[in-house]
């Protein structure tokens, strides 16, 4: 049986949403930028992270920076991660969402 798909163009560019909550557009391993916005507060990348490095070999983090808004109130923590699955994609992001010092994920 084959699955429903559905095609969405934005801006031009194509993406495909898979009907399977399994499935996913990405090939594993791969370099996964995650972002992670909250208040710019002392700590807040340590704490983004120790969460990432709970669910990161440390060999597995490309890269981290920090940027702070126009205003400096938030701050958007991006860090690079190479990515073994979507579970662990999918445990991360639980993880960072239910923190209360996180506003934001992307």
């Amino acid at each position: 049986m084959q699955k429903a798909r559905l095609e969405i163009s934005y801006s031009g560019t194509q993406i495909a949403h898979m009907s399977n909550k399994d499935e996913t557009l990405f090939e594993f391993p791969c370099a996964f930028p995650l972002k992670v916005m909250g208040h710019d507060k002392a700590g807040f990348e340590n704490h983004v992270r120790a969460i990432v490095a709970r669910h990161v070999e440390e060999t597995e983090i490309l890269d981290c920076t920090c940027r702070p808004s126009r205003n400096g109130n938030f701050l958007s923590v991006t860090v690079t991660i190479q990515a073994q699955s979507k579970q662990q994609l999918d445990q991360l992001y639980i993880e960072l969402n239910a923190s209360d010092a996180v506003l934001m994920t992307l």
